[in-house]
């Protein structure tokens, strides 16, 4: 499909490694129009091109669409990531869950040519030598290619404390959501393939991963009236601490000589379990357990799914320049929520069915100066939902279960043509879809005699992407430029109507332009800069116009990006960047959630020696400016807890060593 990709390279990755915290923060200066990190563990408001990106690691969703726990950017450790896919744009090629666009871990292969892989990396960071600022990493990954058998197997571990602002302030840990500070992190990694003849390859996948805070800090509430961060001091807070854990297992089989295309076939499996912090919110009380206000609880999310994918592709398929692309998919997710401290299941046990048959056809035209594509993807999907009963808080209403369904077609279309080489125009249109946050909704149930099928609108949310560019690349210069339209006509906003949660359709509109650019010098300097600006607007009143602006939750600020790199004095390489974002206001919301915008800059400096590996030297937010996040100026339900600055600097120290 011709929209915009961008596929990040590990030496990429390893430069924005060493001035983020986390893989998913670690994007946000390659994908400008990905909303800007928060610095914790939760992707809440992180959106590409104004919508919800969908997650995968091999091809393995890590959404949770049922009851959306927001985690599914923080799966894997970044040491068994070879490079990152990035498709710009709703699309459904992946099914469920890609309205902004898709962001594809791949795991790191075995070296083809036989030699062994063995890499050890360690780190240590330092928030500006705070006494609680320092952090600790250790990654190590083995592999080898012996005749028709290939492996790859590692561990990584990872030891946060505290992060700290331009001013000496201990950052606000975030003790509901979930936090990367005052955290450790475990991981590990197998990955194994034979190729019993040639063209043939069965490889199987497993990756565990697991974060968990430590609990050594609790709040302080700032003052967002008066625009006063929080803050953390020493003291645990109730409950225990927050953690996430995922696996993912995977076989797959390919051949690239069935019916004269190459068939693959995936089995797939992911178990993922979330713990969030709590407190005596109104919604966890219960008289027959404790006195009203007293309760305190915290909730859980589990989610377990399994799914296949088959695929043949062929090219020349029925005539000269047709390459066709034959598949179907299928996928089962049972999630649930439940109160970890009272053993109360507050979403009951969902399961959702899916499977899809498609077919994609690309025409070459004029010795391929011409490239013509179109698809569709046949989506069926299930929900079942058993009978249940709502938490106190809720009435203890009865509900009865049901099975809502539907089907939908969904296409694309879309033509690059490229009249000289290395420059080429394009233009695509492409829809994709997600799912209602369905546990939401029927947790909030509090009417009696109510059915699932009046309550749950299982409608897919369709978003329809045009897009337009151009790129170019020629003599060491890099250039791509292009504009999207995103428009929902039945986007979605959870609302409690009458004490029930119910979805409200909405129309969306959202435009946006990117650019980059690149050149490379005669010296091997090389200097870039990227932008994006967005616009997101919604319809508040149900006349099917657009007259509201999205707010920081839902739109990222326009971002500029630049950067220079390259050799400085002997072996020694440098990379100086810099990142603006700039000011934003919301028509139609309250000025004072509008964004005062900032200035980071990163320089990294890397020294490969012959034998001793490779040392790395990084200073992310190198003038140490204070800021206040953007989330946390913009989304309106941020409280005075949630009130907090982003990271000051922070200098990283990295030893790789390869042999």
């Amino acid at each position: 499909m011709p929209n915009t990709v961008k596929v990040i390279n590990r030496a990429e990755m390893e430069t924005q490694l060493a001035v983020s915290a986390s893989l998913l923060d670690s994007l946000a200066f390659s994908a400008p129009s990905l909303a800007p990190a928060r610095q914790k563990l939760t992707s809440t408001g992180e959106s590409l091109r104004g919508r919800t990106p969908l997650y995968m690691v091999d091809g393995i969703p890590q959404s949770t669409p049922l009851r959306d726990g927001k985690r599914s950017g923080f799966t894997i450790d970044p040491a068994f990531v070879d490079r990152i896919e990035v498709i710009y744009g709703a699309n459904a090629i992946q099914g469920v869950g890609a309205t902004g666009g898709v962001i594809n871990y791949e795991t790191i292969d075995a070296p083809r040519d036989g030699k062994w892989l063995n890499r050890i990396t360690a780190e240590m960071t330092t928030d500006d030598f705070e006494s609680n600022g320092f952090h600790y990493r250790l990654a190590g990954l083995t592999g080898k290619r012996m005749g028709s058998f290939d492996f790859v197997a590692g561990a990584a571990y990872e030891k946060h404390d505290l992060f700290y602002d331009g001013q000496g302030r201990a950052i606000a840990v975030d003790t509901v959501q979930g936090e990367l500070m005052d955290s450790r992190s475990i991981s590990l990694f197998g990955k194994a393939g034979i190729e019993p003849t040639s063209g043939q390859r069965l490889e199987g996948m497993i990756n565990y991963y697991e974060v968990t805070g430590d609990g050594d800090y609790s709040t302080v509430p700032g003052s967002r009236a008066n625009e006063i961060p929080a803050t953390s001091i020493e003291g645990a807070p109730s409950g225990d601490p927050t953690f996430t854990e995922a696996l993912n297992a995977s076989l797959s089989y390919s051949n690239d000589a069935v019916f004269g295309g190459e068939l693959t076939l995936q089995g797939h499996y992911f178990d993922f379990y979330a713990l969030y912090g709590g407190d005596t919110f109104p919604v966890f009380q219960d008289p027959a357990i404790a006195p009203a206000g007293t309760l305190f609880d915290q909730s859980a999310l589990s989610s377990e799914k399994y799914g296949a994918k088959l695929t043949w592709v062929r090219k020349d398929a029925l005539w000269e320049g047709l390459q066709m692309v034959i598949g179907a998919d299928y996928l089962r997710d049972k999630s649930f929520q439940e109160l970890a401290q009272t053993d109360r299941l507050w979403v009951p046990e969902l399961i959702y069915k899916g499977w899809a048959p498609f077919v994609q056809l690309e025409q070459s035209l004029f010795q391929d100066i011409v490239r013509l594509s179109g698809g569709v993807r046949w989506e069926n999907a299930t929900l079942d939902v058993p009978d249940f009963t709502t938490i106190a808080s809720a009435n203890r209403t009865s509900v009865e279960g049901g099975a809502p369904r539907f089907d939908k077609i969904l296409s694309n279309a879309g033509v690059v043509i490229e009249p000289v080489a290395g420059f080429t125009i394009f233009s695509s249109y492409a829809q994709g879809f997600t799912m209602p946050d369905a546990g939401l909704i029927l947790r909030s149930v509090n009417t009696p005699g109510q059915k699932v099928l009046d309550l749950v609108d299982l409608q897919p949310i369709i978003a329809d992407n045009i897009e337009v560019g151009t790129a170019w690349r020629r003599d060491g210069l890099e250039l791509a430029a292009s504009y999207f339209w995103s428009n929902s006509d039945l986007g979605s906003r959870i609302q409690v109507v009458g004490g029930a949660g119910q979805v409200r359709r909405e129309r969306t509109e959202i435009e946006g332009f990117e650019l980059a650019a690149s050149y490379r010098l005669s010296s091997s300097h090389r200097l870039g800069l990227s932008f994006a600006a967005l616009d997101g607007r919604y319809d508040s009143d149900g006349d099917d116009i657009v007259d509201r602006d999205l707010d920081g939750r839902n739109i990222a600020p326009d971002r500029f990006n630049a950067f220079a790199e390259g050799p400085l004095i002997g072996n020694l390489q440098g990379r100086l960047q810099l990142s603006r974002l700039s000011n934003r206001s919301f028509e139609g919301n309250d000025p004072k959630f509008d964004f005062d915008g900032y200035t980071l800059i990163d320089l990294v400096l890397r020294y490969p020696t012959h034998g001793a590996g490779e040392f790395t030297l990084a200073a992310s937010n190198l003038l140490d400016e204070q800021y206040i996040t953007y989330f946390s100026q913009t989304v309106s339900f941020v409280s005075d807890r949630d009130f907090v600055s982003g990271r000051g600097r922070a200098l990283t120290l990295r030893w790789k060593g390869e042999f």
